[in-house]
């Protein structure tokens, strides 16, 4: 997988639609491993199925690029 060099993402970005399921429970597995450190914890978060072609991530129904964006941003802090 390879996200545009811009962030944010949008949650209507095509490059979204090749993230499958698999890929995004792979995301979650790393936003908790880095989030922790930053209080940022879900263990509820989990995929909540595909609408139009995107997985949605169980945390308000957010789009894949809501949690593409915050493992940017945590990869970024120093």
């Amino acid at each position: 997988m390879s996200a545009p060099d811009r962030l944010p993402i949008g949650p209507h970005d095509p490059c979204i639609r090749s993230i499958g399921e698999p890929e995004v429970e792979a995301l979650l597995a790393e936003l908790h491993e880095l989030g922790r450190e930053f209080g940022i914890v879900w263990p509820s978060a989990t995929t909540e199925g595909v609408v139009d072609g995107r997985v949605l991530v169980r945390f308000g129904n957010a789009p894949t690029a809501t949690l593409l964006n915050l493992l940017a941003l945590l990869k970024g802090r120093p």
